[in-house]
């Protein structure tokens, strides 16, 4: 569009104010606006906006008079990178048009099955930018608990995979692991994927960034080594080394999964069919053909007893079987956090003690890795049945994973150490006692409060394990931050919550409790 057209009534000037609001498609039009008031728009209507030959349908956000010039425009930072606007460019406006697959998300609230057809057009929908946040948690909500039997899960899951791009690599195995999460630390796959390049296994591992939990793993890796690879470059890296750990916003690999999980996470929705469409979705689209997943299982872990997990493994096998995907499934424990770290610096250096077998690494986070590695090397054919785990401890004490890993964080950018935080604060025992309980739940909600993920340096280091004992004024853990403020927060948090961990007097029967 010319300046000219900005003459036109549904026309505005772009203005870039810099608001992130993660994936939600948001335009911001000031109150004054004249658009605003011809076509009877109010805060969350729902409007189609076109630039540079490119439509999105965003929701409006109304701001105060003197923000926006009434002929002016905004977008989130979301919607800026879908239009490939640019600030000053023109766009055009016009009322969004029904979204007619809304009506499918209706008739599963309402208990109806969704053929393979309905689920494609919502799955569309949902990528191409036509759902509002409202609208995606109805979506989610529909599918939340076990309203989706295995039919509507592969077809879920088929949909997602076939709305974005998919790499082929040209041979076979290509192998994964993936644990479903829910548990804080346990970033054994920077372990793993090293040792498997270095057994010869091409694993293209691709990542999520946190949006509830304190670290993923693309946030973890960012603070060794670049992460913010497009396709091309993830590709080159893969073909270099045999494996990459990328972040998977970057690649457009079943793209409405980073969607739906923007909403699904914040709801704190455990669905079967989500959480399998969605990692299988992923797996399938970047290429792999044998995968290893990992379920920990316990009280405040995500899947909390073993019929859960049972119920979660058939439809796993169910779903992989329809995809042609090889699949074993790995029940692991998840009564405590894995490694000493919570967050993404934190959990960075334990990976990196384990890769260089320094004296003080987490033998748990090292030994859970050694185990998986060892599940996959057998699903992949590196390694004989029940001779997985003693090849990849071979691999791992020779130095070979980490050479591997060094060489994979090059071909990605060039590889860093770990910042450390400015403020620590260590939180000791308040009397002597046995370690009874530790709340997965709560400790990644205090590394938060702490800073983490957005500061990355932030978050928690552990200093005692389940059933440990303790002396009084002994250290619990040392709370990591970069401003005094979340340093705070958590330290308020932790006075107000201290069932954090759970703490059995040995001495006397005071309540349980830690100092903060």
């Amino acid at each position: 569009m010319s300046r000219a057209a900005h003459e036109e009534p549904d026309v505005l000037r772009l203005k870039r104010l810099g608001i992130d609001t993660y994936q939600e498609l948001v335009i911001f039009m000031a109150r004054s606006c004249p658009v605003c008031r011809s076509e009877g728009w109010a805060a969350q209507s729902r409007v189609q906006v076109t630039c540079n030959g490119r439509s999105i349908i965003a929701t409006l956000n109304v701001t105060i008079d003197g923000l926006l010039a009434p002929d002016e425009a905004s977008l989130s930072e979301a919607a800026w990178q879908l239009l490939g606007a640019q600030d000053g460019d023109l766009v055009r406006l016009s009322h969004a048009a029904p979204v007619g697959s809304l009506a499918h998300v209706r008739a599963k609230v309402y208990g109806e099955r969704l053929t393979a057809l309905a689920l494609t057009e919502i799955v569309r929908d949902i990528v191409d930018g036509r759902y509002s946040d409202i609208d995606l948690a109805a979506f989610v909500t529909a599918f939340a608990g076990s309203r989706a039997d295995p039919e509507e899960t592969t077809a879920l899951t088929r949909a997602m995979l076939d709305t974005g791009d998919r790499l082929y690599w040209g041979h076979s195995p290509i192998v994964d692991k993936h644990c479903i999460g829910g548990l804080p630390g346990n970033r054994t796959s920077m372990i793993i994927v090293p040792i498997l390049a270095a057994c010869g296994l091409t694993i293209p591992k691709t990542s999520s960034r946190a949006i509830s939990s304190p670290a993923g793993k693309a946030d973890a890796m960012e603070t060794i080594a670049p992460v913010d690879l497009d396709l091309a470059a993830m590709r080159r890296v893969v073909e270099r080394e045999h494996a990459c750990i990328v972040w998977g916003g970057r690649v457009r690999l079943a793209p409405a999964d980073d969607v739906i999980i923007s909403v699904e996470r914040p709801l704190d929705f455990d669905s079967p069919a989500q959480l399998v469409a969605s990692i299988l979705s992923k797996k399938a689209a970047a290429g792999s053909t044998h995968v290893v997943i990992d379920v920990p299982i316990g009280p405040t872990a995500k899947v909390r007893s073993d019929a859960a997990a049972r119920v979660l493994d058939a439809l796993f096998g169910t779903v992989a079987a329809e995809l042609g995907l090889s699949l074993r499934v790995v029940h692991t424990d998840g009564m405590q956090p894995v490694g000493r770290g919570i967050g993404p610096a934190l959990e960075a250096r334990d990976v990196l003690a384990v890769l260089r077998r320094s004296e003080d690494a987490p033998a748990d986070l090292r030994e859970r890795a050694l185990a998986l590695a060892g599940d996959v090397l057998e699903i992949g054919g590196a390694a004989t049945a029940g001779c997985g785990m003693a090849r990849a401890m071979e691999t791992l004490d020779s130095g070979a994973a980490l050479r591997k890993f060094e060489a994979m964080c090059t071909a990605q950018g060039g590889m860093r150490e770990p910042a450390v935080s400015a403020l620590q604060h260590v939180v000791t025992a308040t009397r002597a006692g046995r370690i009874e309980g530790i709340d997965n739940r709560r400790l990644a909600r205090l590394a938060k409060l702490a800073g983490a993920p957005r500061a990355p340096t932030a978050g928690l280091e552990l200093h005692t394990r389940l059933h440990g004992l303790v002396d009084r004024g002994e250290p619990l853990m040392t709370i990591h931050a970069e401003t005094p403020g979340e340093l705070d927060y958590a330290r308020a948090y932790l006075a107000a919550n201290p069932q954090v961990v759970e703490l059995e007097a040995r001495h006397d029967r005071t309540p349980n409790g830690a100092s903060a």
